[in-house]
């Protein structure tokens, strides 16, 4: 029906033009009809796609409109009885094809015109200008709430700089990255990350491109090919999920001095507990790669410790590593490792996080993130380790739950051994560094909302005011070390952190929950509340709706070091807090729950002990 009225205007303007009689006129647009419709389901034109057609398919349509013309303009003169216009017949060879070219354009200007935009689109600088990146370009062009927008390209070409492609700038060549990102800083199209589709770019010149994106804290994001194909997986689809976790973060991650920790960390014996889980094995990782002398591995997990395990032995194949299956709660095993071992620097990670499963379960957390906690610090003091990095979390400030409470022990603990040490001849430092959720770590809500994602949902939020500090795990171990390294290396930032002071990373604006959940639907390519529902179950015991960082009596202390915040220490008498964890721990393994947090409250008087059993 679009062929025949396409060629019935343009015969018609055909014969307006030539001056054709009625009845020649007539004919002529009787005949181009019929004509084209003949011609173009001999052609298949029929069949193509108007909103997907390339090159290939609009050719297609004017090469069956040109033979159309040709064959109404033959019928034309050959059965009219009067001479026909030449010119007239001519002009329908020209304007039946632009007719037909002109409707499929037309078409696809009102669908790109109709495809809504995102507002919070995430801003990349692609890298690439070839065939693989013109067609991410025209994918975002066409598609309906993509999650980026580019905001400028960067080639390995340089006769492409100053051009468009599809409307997007080339700023720069790919060595140029980095001035290309320093002049997008601070504006509204300062990229939060680098989407690489350029299948020349490797070795050092990707390499070099890594170093930009990772001193900058930007994602290195990669375009898929695709002609690439990938087994299919059943109940979810590629995309349910982001694959990288910063892409729910509203923010860059930080930029990390890598040189500042390998100078503080290589050729150290370094010991780490908790390392199979999502912050110790992320610690080992970044450990290995400042090359310590000798890097145990601490864990009472057997599986979660063989994989780390295995993927350092990979990695760096040369480093000399121990994986050792331990519970930090055996106070007499912890102690004869240390002494085999003779670490130099602690990274104490092991811990019960789970705050609801901790709620219901008090008597491990008092023996876990207490009593081990004491066990490891002072093995540390008897074989004198430099320093020892707690682990420690923002539920542990004004805490509402057996977990929190039990780290905050945990903070008093280590606070009182490091103002004791101080008139030591070898300290050993503790660094309590205080932070709160890492994206995608076990247990977390992340990887919640994936599994519920893949499942078709509904997506389960406790509470519609529920806020979380967020981070990534990379930025947050990160930080992690570079406070360790701020103490131990001397100067200004070092003298201005008390003894007993708690580093808090900062973590930026804490984030509703809520609209996590929606963000992770829309990132799938889904509509919250239309495809995926959200429901409310209700505040699980122990918690809180708002996270603090800091008690109303910590002091805030200028550090001047990216990403880092400290507080001046409130602490408790050293062997008071000594005495309340080994007397809490003899409750607990006793089984006496209420006597145990008993302790705990009296402690931790911002934490009110649940009703429990005697």
């Amino acid at each position: 029906m679009a062929a025949a009225a396409a060629a019935s205007l343009a015969a018609l303007a055909g014969a307006a033009w030539g001056g054709l009689a009625p009845g020649a006129a007539a004919l002529l647009v009787l005949a181009a009809a019929a004509a084209t419709v003949l011609i173009h389901l001999v052609f298949g034109v029929p069949r193509d796609s108007w909103r997907h057609g390339g090159t290939a398919e609009m050719a297609r349509a004017a090469a069956a409109s040109a033979l159309a013309a040709l064959a109404a303009s033959l019928a034309t003169a050959l059965l009219w009885p009067g001479p026909v216009a030449p010119w007239a017949l001519a002009f329908l060879v020209v304007l039946l094809p632009a007719t037909a070219l002109a409707a499929r354009g037309l078409y696809r200007l009102a669908i790109l015109g109709g495809v809504r935009r995102d507002p919070d689109a995430r801003p990349v600088l692609l890298a690439g200008a070839g065939d693989q990146a013109e067609l991410f370009l025209r994918a975002l062009a066409r598609g309906s709430a993509v999650r980026f927008r580019v905001v400028g390209v960067v080639t390995v070409d340089r006769s492409m700089v100053g051009q468009r492609l599809h409307g997007v700038r080339v700023l720069g060549t790919l060595d140029e990255a980095a001035s290309v990102l320093d002049r997008l800083a601070g504006t509204r199209d300062s990229p939060t990350a680098i989407a690489l589709a350029a299948r020349s770019a490797s070795g050092l010149a990707l390499a070099r491109l890594r170093e930009v994106a990772e001193a900058r804290g930007l994602a290195l994001l990669e375009v898929p090919r695709p002609a690439d194909l990938r087994p299919y997986a059943p109940l979810r689809r590629p995309d349910d999920t982001p694959s990288d976790p910063q892409e729910l973060l509203d923010r860059p991650e930080r930029p990390i001095d890598r040189a500042l920790i390998a100078a503080v960390a290589r050729g150290k014996r370094v010991l780490v507990t908790g390392a199979g889980g999502s912050i110790g094995s992320e610690l080992v990782r970044q450990i290995a790669e400042a090359q310590p002398a000798r890097l145990t591995l601490v864990d009472n997990g057997e599986y979660a410790l063989y994989a780390i395990d295995m993927e350092i032995g990979v990695a760096h194949p040369g480093l000399a590593r121990e994986a050792v299956i331990l519970d930090i709660r055996d106070r007499e095993r912890i102690a004869a490792l240390f002494a085999a071992v003779r670490p130099e620097l602690v990274f104490h990670a092991a811990a019960l996080k789970h705050v609801p499963l901790v709620e219901a379960n008090p008597l491990e957390g008092i023996l876990t993130n207490a009593y081990g906690t004491r066990n490891v610090a002072d093995a540390a003091v008897a074989v004198g380790a430099e320093a020892v990095v707690l682990i420690s979390t923002d539920k542990a400030v004004n805490p509402t739950s057996v977990m929190g409470a039990t780290k905050r022990l945990a903070e008093m603990y280590c606070q009182g051994l490091d103002l004791r040490a101080a008139g030591a001849a070898r300290p050993t430092r503790f660094v309590t560094v205080r932070f709160g959720n890492v994206l995608g770590s076990t247990g977390s809500v992340v990887p919640l909302f994936q599994a519920q994602l893949a499942r078709g949902g509904p997506l389960t939020v406790t509470h519609p005011d529920m806020m979380r500090y967020f981070m990534t795990t990379r930025e947050a171990v990160g930080l992690v070390l570079i406070a360790m390294a701020t103490v131990l290396q001397g100067g200004a930032a070092a003298a201005a952190v008390e003894r007993g002071a708690i580093f808090v990373l900062d973590m930026g604006k804490p984030v509703r929950i809520l609209d996590l959940a929606r963000k992770m639907i829309r990132l799938a390519g889904l509509r919250p509340e239309v495809d995926v529902k959200i429901v409310f179950t209700g505040l699980r015991p122990g918690e809180k709706l708002y996270e603090e960082l800091f008690h109303g009596r910590e002091e805030l202390v200028p550090l001047g070091v990216p990403g880092l915040l400290v507080a001046r220490p409130r602490v408790v008498d050293l062997a008071i807090v000594a005495r309340a964890i080994d007397e809490a721990a003899a409750e607990a393994r006793a089984g006496r729950e209420k006597a145990a947090l008993a302790i705990l409250s009296v402690m931790v008087p911002e934490f009110s002990a649940p009703a429990a059993a005697e």
